[in-house]
């Protein structure tokens, strides 16, 4: 099964979830060139909007990926208000919805050091350069690392171009 980020983005988008875009798809727009497996979201939790998520993908088959079992999503719907992460896979691929970033904090944190970028199938929302290379660091996983790596070479780049 491909992962569709752009179908998922889409629908999470539709259903007026507010989010912001963590993980390897960030790196990726922020300009490092890899392999990314899922797509990561950073979103307030909550009834409503957990509901929201699920409506969003309730047609793609979600299940907990790290449940025994595999348990539906709509399972659990008694349980919405406890949950801090969604760990999905869905038709469409992985999707991790996550109550806060390592390194970073609170949904609220990672949207104030957010960025918004426009694309033609909607504005999405993208942790910052410099927040993204903090929480990379924080989570420490050796792809984590080797993304620091990658991602501080693009911030000087940047930093090159605008004192020269």
């Amino acid at each position: 099964m491909a992962q569709n980020d752009q179908a998922l983005l889409t629908r999470l988008q539709r259903q007026g979830i507010e989010f912001v875009i963590i993980g390897g798809v960030c790196v990726v727009y922020h300009g490092v060139p890899m392999a990314t497996f899922d797509l990561d979201i950073c979103c307030r939790f909550g009834e409503e909007n957990v509901s929201r998520i699920e409506s969003a993908v309730s047609d793609l088959h979600p299940v907990h990926r790290f449940t025994t079992g595999k348990l539906p999503l709509h399972t659990t719907r008694d349980r919405f208000a406890d949950f801090k992460n969604l760990y999905l896979q869905t038709d469409l691929g992985k999707l991790d919805c996550l109550s806060e970033v390592a390194g970073i904090g609170t949904f609220d944190e990672a949207f104030r050091r957010s960025v918004a970028a426009r694309f033609s199938y909607g504005e999405f929302r993208f942790l910052g350069l410099d927040a993204l290379i903090e929480a990379k660091i924080a989570a420490g996983r050796e792809h984590d690392l080797a993304a620091v790596k990658r991602l501080r070479a693009v911030k000087e780049r940047l930093e090159s171009r605008t004192t020269s």
